[in-house]
């Protein structure tokens, strides 16, 4: 029986795993751009201090960043909100 169990379920399960595969690139990339907005914003606190740009320029620089930052954080909130909801439908 477990043999035909195992070969009933193989594409489900070589589905899940490229659907795993997708969701891990997918959170890698958000980090990684999460990574580059504060490496922008501290390249921006510097131009400041040097006198490079303004005390103007700076804001709206800095406000564009941290909202671009703030919805990466919404959009890992809701991806970990939908692994949370897959990992209760698989215990069930």
């Amino acid at each position: 029986m477990l043999l035909v169990d195992d070969i009933l379920f193989s594409p489900i399960k070589g589905i899940m795993w490229i659907f795993r595969q997708i969701h891990e690139l997918a959170e890698e990339e958000l980090a990684g751009e999460a990574d580059r907005i504060r490496e922008s914003l501290t390249e921006l606190y510097m131009q400041l201090e040097a006198g490079q740009i303004t005390e103007e320029e700076f804001e709206q620089q800095e406000a564009v960043l941290l909202d671009r930052l703030d919805a990466l954080d919404e959009e890992d909130d809701m991806i970990g909100d939908a692994e949370d909801e897959d990992n209760e439908d698989a215990t069930k």
